[in-house]
């Protein structure tokens, strides 16, 4: 795959995704050169993007910044001569948002879509936060894109002796079946159940699910903030008499004390995508995005 109309242009966070990328893509990669000033606002220089298509690589994990910058970047890129600005966001934040749960809320998904929307050409990310629609489509007024994580998960399990009548998967509420529904195929047909889940505030969630009969369980999530959900999991298996859980998450979001309430669980591997640069992270995926960054 060669794509030499193509310029990536990467973000400090996202420099070493962005190299992924161009390897498995063919396109060259440019630095984006950011500055803060005193009061908090940023400056954004891009490189001439010598090509017809640019592309943004930032993962969005800090979003309050990070989507200010990104926007920015798009209008430096068409300032100096690119025809088309792709977004490629590895995760994409304030997608979890997607409904008014109680008055006065806003639909953070469609608000963050509608900004993006204005800036970019198109929206590449990968498996974005969606339970009450099907696609980014639906929101974005540009062509946009989740590309699943479940083949690059699949292999990983795999790979880490995950094969088997001893191996089952599990998500932590009926929101996750879809997406584990793929990484089972993926991983050549493991069993997998699902629970349900009560969250009662950002740190204090309950989970129940059906009697596991295994040696290993590993619980999928495709993001991991606190980590109490797979924290909550994790402990019911064990109670069940599962004598091994590992974790794999798609979006380590992973805030202070998270991976130490993993362990207290008694989970034992943690790992994540390189969506979001962490030290769990073991699975790659610019793999995944790399046939979509062609035209459309």
């Amino acid at each position: 795959m060669a794509l030499p109309d193509c310029r990536l242009h990467a973000f400090p966070e996202g420099l070493a995704f962005a190299r992924a990328l161009g390897r498995a893509s063919g396109a060259g990669v440019r630095a984006v050169d950011l500055h803060r000033f005193p009061d908090g606002e940023s400056l954004v220089r891009v490189r001439a993007p010598a090509g017809r298509d640019a592309v943004v690589v930032r993962p969005l994990d800090a979003p309050n910044e990070r989507l200010v910058e990104v926007v920015l970047a798009a209008d430096a890129l068409r300032r100096a001569g690119a025809r088309r600005v792709t977004l490629v966001a590895p995760y994409l934040s304030y997608m979890r948002q997607d409904a008014v749960f109680h008055a006065g809320e806003p639909i953070s998904q469609r608000a963050v879509a509608a900004m993006l929307g204005g800036a970019f050409d198109r929206v590449l990310t990968v498996e974005a936060h969606l339970h009450r629609i099907r696609s980014l489509a639906q929101v974005f007024p540009v062509p946009a894109l989740s590309v699943s994580a479940a083949p690059a998960i699949g292999r990983w399990i795999l790979r880490s002796g995950g094969g088997g009548d001893d191996t089952v998967l599990v998500g932590p509420d009926e929101e996750s079946a879809a997406s584990l529904q793929a990484v089972a195929r993926a991983a050549g047909g493991l069993r997998w159940v699902v629970g349900r889940k009560v969250r009662r505030g950002d740190r204090e969630v309950r989970v129940t699910l059906p009697r596991v009969r295994a040696d290993r369980a590993v619980v999928v999530d495709d993001v991991a903030s606190s980590g109490r959900t797979i924290a909550a999991a994790a402990e019911r298996l064990l109670g069940s008499g599962v004598h091994r859980v590992d974790a794999v998450v798609v979006h380590a979001v992973f805030a202070r004390g998270a991976l130490a309430a993993l362990r207290s669980s008694g989970v034992g591997r943690v790992v994540s995508c390189d969506t979001i640069v962490h030290r769990t992270n073991a699975i790659p995926v610019a793999g995944l995005l790399a046939p979509h960054l062609g035209p459309a």
